[in-house]
Parts: structure tokens; C-alpha cells; sequence
């Protein structure tokens, strides 16, 4: 027997072994996952609600499974289980249209896959499906499949089951719902997360038309029964579920994106042609939505970073600055949102987030620290700007002229300072040296940055100036912030922010746990630096004021133009937090800047986390020219104490500009300038009697 029938016969054999063993429980079972903040606290329960809301087939009403048929089968109650021709049909377009334009799968099929199978795209599974498929149609009713498929299909959001669907979506039982709200949810299992009616609710909407066109085109409902659907207005009833809380929906966010890296997916945000990008994104959302079902009927045990207690005063912070602003929109709910991340600088995980302010509301909390994307302003220049400029001979002393552009920007205020230092211009936000550093390094350097950042909604058109400012076509996220600051706090070193720690199976057994893979974003001295300069920021510039007391302070504030959204993105030693403020269709906030409602979130916040803490300065910039097992002796110049010493560092000398005379293969640091009772002079220029030199600017 030849190698390809050989695979097909082993194949065949396991399908009937495993509808054999089959029965109607085998279509009822579910087990339950568990959540666990970094206490070892249950954060939650995820199950699979399939056996509570189980249906069988007398109690489904005929039009769910008239549209489940026009929709998805036509002839389902005519084949054995597979549909060759659809197949055929299949394959035909993909060949035409280089895609899979056409499933071909019946409903059956689609059974056997949401049962026993993975989203594998494999000719084995394939060819087992189709095996699957005609076994269950040789042991089973076309009654009781429609039942199996219609309370194991998978609704999005932890729903399993059109009862489930209807619950949690309507707070109605199915029986109860009308003909175009049973066409809105079974829309959604083509592709839950496209058709998720809780953040794609256009994309829902327009699938529901087209199953109403496919029920009336089979002759299953009349004229004015379509009119009548097509016209009628969805609105959501979603019961008070825990899947709301910021906390849970990240942690099944990171979870599933977890279980997508085990299972060997590949992110990615960086695409050179459309197609790719177009290619990607559908075998993203099939994995995703594949192990995003798994969560909820798999029994895993989902360890996590997130601190509850910190999550709570997160929340708090975000709540008292804004509790004065009391307008809602037409779903009644707030109208002027905030977000905000707080991620642990010694691990890279996320402690904290929060997408919103707190509510008593029955409709979706969407999390904005995760899943909106808006304008940064000014907090974008230390990312594609300045710490890039630091990299390229620029020091917190260049001396940079603040004037008017032409074609260009206008500083806040429209006043221009003329002369200053890098580090003032930095600490008051000066858009024209901004401007003038970014056409020097290209859009093309500064966005590219964002990309090794893994910023996931850079466009075409980003590449501009504007996008030194903050101008961005769609924009970025407040974990995206954090993430990019945090990096310049790690010596430039980025770790893709995540809450899981590990994944166990239910018998605890380690199935996932987080690596500490780090990427070079940033070079270490430029990250330091940049970290110094930010800390004029807060001492004298647009967030002074915002600070901790003697605990040393970063960040950077952000406006975008009209104050449609204000930013506070800083850190200290232990933490780096993110804030965002604005209405989630953006227009004018009143009194809006960044160093006003979002750095005072920031600070209420900071402030309770860090009391007791010990306040530690930050890494301070230096470049050491030497072997590495010199630098392993010498880290910081603060271990040159002894300037004469000449066998280790050399001699200082006035015939030679840098100052240093290197001793060969010995280590040097190349002193610039030095302060002598107060005065800055060059190096070499040290008079006889210098008793006391400090060492104040340290450069290659």
C-alpha cells in the first residue's frame, strides 16, 4: 500500500473509532478553566456554559434552524454527511481567486470539527473530517446533528450554544427572541472574533442582512417577514457577567495569544506587501478564535501577574479625577473615558490595567487600555525622536534653536524661545525641535522604531512628519505606551508586556510559561540618557510638579491638538505607568492637557503604590571603552576616583584635545568636560593646585 493510501486507511480508522465511541454526552461536556491573580487569588471562573443551557431539538425554534441552513448548508438534509460538490465548488474558487473564498464544509462537517478536531490546515485533517463527518451521519439523526452543532457552536465572548448566545447577549431565552435578532447571533460563529457583536457590531449587523437575503432567496420567509427584519433595530441586553471586568478581558486576551505562541503562531506587525498583511490577519483570527474557544472548555489553571490590589487603586485613581465629568452617551455610558497600564519594571508584566472608568452598566465595557487606539501627542518624541537623536551625536546639552518653521509647526502657545539646550526643549515639549530633529533622522528611522516596538497600527501614511508630534492615522495604546517607555527604562531592551506567568493543564501539569526574551531597541546609553532628560520634565518642564517626593521620577506629557486626548506616560525605578484621557469620539476635553488629568491620575495612582519603597536613583548614561572584562571592573564612572592613576586610565595631558592619553589596550573613559570650583573647563586644562574634580559630561 502506497504511503498516501496507507495515511488515508489509518485515517478512516480513526474516525470510526472515534464516533463510535461517542454518545450524547460526548456533545454536552465541558470543562472548567480557573484565573489567579499574582496572590494566588481565583480571579475568575471560565466555563463553557453548553450543559446549563443545553437544548434539544424540540425546544429550538424552526427558525433558527431554517437559518443555520440557508446560511451555511442548503442541502443538508439531502447529503451523508459531506458535500462533494461544494467541495469541488471550493477548491475551484481558491484556485481562481488564490484564497479560500469558499469553506465547503457542511454542517456536519463543521460539527466534527468543533468536536474532535483542531483549525488545522492540513489535507490529514481534512480528509479525517470528512471521515468524521460520514460517520456521524451513519450513528446519528440530521435532527439531532442540527442539535449537537447548535449547542456546541462557538458565539464569541465564552458564549457556547445559541441559548448561551441568547442569554448573555439579549437576556432572553431563544424562544423569546425575534427573527432578526436570531439571524444577529448566528452570524457571529462564521468568524467570532470578525462578527463579535461586542466590538464588530457593523460587521454583525451586515451578515445578519445576509442570512435574511438567503432565507428569503430559499423561499423561507415572505417579503414583508424580510422587510420587516432587515428594518428592525438590534439592541444588545447583556446580563451583569464578571467578563466585563478590564482585568478578565486582558487576561484571556494574553491567554489565548499564549496558547496561539505554544501552539508555534508567529506575531507579527511588520508586513512589506498588502497581501501579506491581508494573509496574516485571516490565519490570526483563526487561531485566536480557535484557542480563545479552548479557554472556556479546556480546564486550564491561568496564573497571572495582576496585582488586585494595585488594579483597584488603578481603577480608583481613574474614577476620582473624573467623577466630575457625569455626561453619558446614548448606550448610558460615560462620555469622558480614561486608560490606564501600570507594568513591573523588574519582570516586564503588566500589574494593572484598567479600560475605562467604573460603571453600573449592563451593555460591553470595552477595554481601552488594550483595545483603542488614539493620537499620542508629545508622549510619542522620546520614542521616534529623541532617544534616536541620542543615538546620533546629540547630548542633553546641544545647544538647538527654537524658531518658527515654515510650513512647519507652532510651539503650544506660539512663542519661541530661540537658543536653548536639547534637554529644556525636551522638558517644555518645543514642537520645532522636534521637527527639526526628525527631518534630520527621516520618518523612515523614527517609524521604524514603532516597528521594532511592535506598535501594531502603523499605516502607510504614517510615515510623515507628522507622525513627530503624534499625528497618526490610527494611532497607539495605552499599553503600547507603557511597553515603549518601559523599554527605555530597561537600557532599551524591549519585553512584550503580558499578565500570564504560566498555563497548567488540570492536573497541573506546566503547559505554558512566560519566557524573558528581550529586544534591542534602543542603544543602553541613549536609553539612559533619555531617562535623565525625562526627568526634567517633572522637575522643570510641562509636568512639574507630578512627582513622588524623593522618589526619582521619568515621563513625558502629551496633548493632541483641540485636547481631544491628553497622556502622562513615567516611571520610576519599580514601575512605569501610562495614562490616557478622552472621549472615545474624540472632540474637545475642558481644561485637557497632559500634565492635568492624566498626570495627576499618574500621580495619585504612583504615589500609593510606591509609599514604603525606598527610593533608588535611575542607571546613569555612560560609555566605557575598554575589554569586557574591564567594564565588568569599571560600570560606572564613578569607580575613576583616582584620575592620576595612569597605569589604568591613562594621563591627562594639554597637547591632547580628548584629554586622555590612552595607555595601550588599557581601558580609557574619554573625559569632555570638567568642573573646577564651579566652572566647567576642558579636560587637560586641570590648574596645579585642583584638589577636587568632579567629572560632569562622559561621551565617546
Amino acid at each position: 500500500m502506497s504511503g498516501y493510501a496507507s495515511k488515508v486507511s489509518k485515517l478512516k480508522t480513526e474516525a470510526f473509532t472515534i464516533v463510535r465511541h461517542s454518545s450524547l454526552s460526548t456533545f454536552r461536556q465541558t470543562e472548567t478553566s480557573e484565573v489567579y491573580a499574582a496572590n494566588g487569588t481565583k480571579i475568575s471562573v471560565l466555563k463553557g456554559e453548553k450543559d446549563v443551557y443545553y437544548l434539544t431539538f424540540d425546544q429550538i425554534p424552526t427558525y433558527v434552524t431554517q437559518a443555520i441552513i440557508s446560511i451555511e448548508d442548503k442541502k443538508f438534509y439531502q447529503h451523508a454527511g459531506v458535500d462533494y460538490k461544494a467541495i469541488v465548488r471550493a477548491l475551484v474558487a481558491t484556485m481562481r481567486d488564490k484564497e479560500i473564498t469558499q469553506g465547503g464544509s457542511t454542517i456536519t462537517q463543521q460539527l466534527a470539527r468543533t468536536i474532535f478536531l483542531t483549525s488545522e490546515k492540513t489535507w490529514q485533517r481534512k480528509v479525517e473530517e470528512i471521515y468524521i463527518a460520514s460517520e456521524l451521519e451513519k450513528k446519528y439523526s440530521k435532527d439531532q446533528i442540527l442539535e449537537f452543532y447548535l449547542n456546541n457552536v462557538y458565539f464569541a465572548n465564552g458564549y457556547y450554544g445559541i441559548q448561551a448566545a441568547a442569554k448573555g447577549y439579549f437576556s432572553k431565552d431563544i424562544g423569546d427572541l425575534t427573527l432578526s435578532e436570531i439571524c444577529y447571533l448566528l452570524a457571529i460563529p462564521n468568524s467570532p472574533t470578525y462578527y463579535d457583536p461586542l466590538v464588530n457590531p457593523a460587521n454583525t449587523i451586515t451578515r445578519r442582512n445576509l442570512i435574511l437575503k438567503a432565507m428569503y432567496d430559499d423561499g423561507v420567509i415572505g417579503d414583508k417577514t424580510y422587510q420587516g427584519a432587515l428594518n428592525e433595530e438590534i439592541l444588545l441586553n447583556r446580563t451583569v457577567n464578571t467578563k466585563n471586568n478590564y482585568v478578565e478581558t486582558y487576561v484571556y486576551y494574553c491567554a489565548t495569544r499564549a496558547l496561539m505562541e505554544l501552539d508555534g503562531f508567529e506575531f507579527k506587525t511588520d508586513f512589506t506587501t498588502t497581501e501579506g498583511q491581508k494573509s496574516y490577519d485571516k490565519a490570526y483570527e483563526e487561531a485566536y478564535n480557535q484557542w480563545n474557544k479552548s479557554l472556556f472548555t479546556s480546564g486550564y489553571r491561568i496564573y497571572t501577574s495582576i496585582d488586585l490590589n494595585m488594579q483597584n487603586q488603578l481603577q480608583e485613581a481613574i474614577d476620582n479625577n473624573l467623577e466630575s465629568f457625569t455626561d453619558t452617551n446614548e448606550e448610558g455610558i460615560y462620555a469622558l473615558q480614561a486608560a490606564a497600564v501600570c507594568i513591573d519594571n523588574n519582570t516586564g508584566m503588566t500589574k494593572a490595567i484598567v479600560g475605562g472608568r467604573s460603571q453600573e452598566v449592563t451593555g460591553y465595557t470595552l477595554n481601552r487600555a488594550y483595545q483603542s487606539y488614539r493620537q499620542p501627542g508629545s508622549s510619542i518624541k522620546p520614542l521616534i525622536v529623541y532617544t534616536p537623536a541620542l543615538e546620533r551625536e546629540y547630548t542633553p546639552d546641544t545647544i538647538v534653536v527654537d524658531e518658527e518653521i515654515e510650513d512647519g509647526p507652532e510651539n503650544a502657545g506660539g512663542t519661541y524661545s530661540g537658543e536653548m539646550t536639547l534637554r529644556q526643549a525636551v522638558a517644555v515639549s518645543k514642537n520645532t525641535i522636534a521637527w527639526k530633529i526628525y527631518e534630520e533622522l527621516t520618518p523612515q528611522v523614527g517609524i521604524g522604531y514603532l516597528k521594532k516596538l511592535g506598535f501594531s497600527k502603523i499605516e502607510k501614511d504614517d510615515y510623515g512628519m507628522a507622525a513627530c508630534l503624534g499625528g497618526l492615522t490610527v494611532g497607539v495604546s495605552p499599553l503600547e505606551m507603557a511597553k515603549g517607555y518601559e523599554t527605555i527604562y530597561n537600557d532599551g531592551y524591549m519585553r512584550n508586556p503580558t499578565c500570564i506567568t504560566k498555563i497548567t493543564d488540570s492536573k497541573g501539569n506546566v503547559i505554558y510559561e512566560t519566557g524573558e526574551e528581550e529586544i534591542e531597541v534602543y542603544k543602553e546609553n541613549a536609553a539612559r540618557t533619555m531617562t535623565d532628560m525625562l526627568q526634567s520634565v517633572v522637575t522643570d518642564g510641562t509636568a512639574k510638579g507630578i512627582d513622588l517626593g524623593d522618589m526619582p521620577v521619568a515621563g513625558k506629557t502629551g496633548t493632541t491638538n483641540s485636547n481631544r486626548d491628553g497622556w502622562f506616560v513615567g516611571y520610576t525605578d519599580y514601575y512605569t505607568t501610562s495614562v490616557w484621557v478622552g472621549y472615545d469620539i474624540p472632540k474637545a476635553v475642558p481644561g485637557l492637557k497632559g500634565s492635568t488629568y492624566p498626570a495627576k491620575i499618574w500621580n495619585e495612582f504612583m504615589a500609593q503604590i510606591h509609599e514604603g519603597l525606598t527610593p533608588i536613583a535611575f542607571k546613569k548614561p555612560v560609555e566605557f571603552i575598554g575589554t569586557e572584562e574591564q567594564q565588568a571592573e569599571m560600570e560606572n564612572p564613578e569607580d575613576m576616583e583616582d584620575v592620576e592613576d595612569e597605569e589604568q586610565y591613562g594621563v591627562f595631558d594639554e597637547e591632547n584635545p580628548e584629554g586622555v592619553e590612552q595607555q595601550q589596550e588599557q581601558p580609557a573613559y574619554r573625559i569632555i568636560t570638567q568642573t573646577f570650583e564651579g566652572t566647567e573647563i576642558p579636560a587637560g586644562a586641570i590648574p596645579d593646585n585642583a584638589t577636587d574634580i568632579e567629572i560632569t559630561t562622559v561621551t565617546d
